[in-house]
């Protein structure tokens, strides 16, 4: 996924936290209360998707708990879903954005492009299940 980025050298930290202390991580370095799903870190000291020195560098946190919970919502399995998790958040990392709905529908396109050249299923994703932010 990188290397079709444009990324030709790169340096990610996975982190898996419970809901507790993604909550804790949200709250301190978003301002935002309560769990999420992914979070991202650009360590590149550039511009996301311009890493410095040609490396990107970032860490991805993400919630094994949400996962789970997710996973049963949309029916497939907790792995599937924190995979799509790492996607997302690689994603990011390389510049894309889901804020406005035009960005949103671009990356959601990639993420699949993504899952199925990873030999992994397409986000089942649907209007009752909510979308991926």
């Amino acid at each position: 996924m990188l290397d079709a980025e444009g990324v030709g050298q790169a340096e990610i930290g996975v982190i898996l936290l419970d809901d507790r202390r993604i909550a804790a991580v949200h709250r301190r370095w978003l301002g935002l209360p309560g769990p999420t799903d992914v979070i991202t870190f650009d360590l590149s000291g550039g511009t996301a998707g311009s890493p410095q020195a040609g490396v990107l560098t970032g860490d991805i946190v993400v919630s094994t708990e949400t996962a789970r919970r997710m996973a049963r919502v949309v029916g497939w399995t907790p792995r599937q879903e924190l995979a799509y998790y790492i996607v997302h958040g690689l994603l990011h990392l390389t510049g894309y954005d889901d804020h406005t709905s035009a960005d949103r529908r671009l990356m959601r396109a990639r993420e699949r492009a993504v899952m199925k050249a990873c030999g992994l299923p397409a986000p089942p994703r649907t209007k009752a299940a909510g979308s991926k932010t």
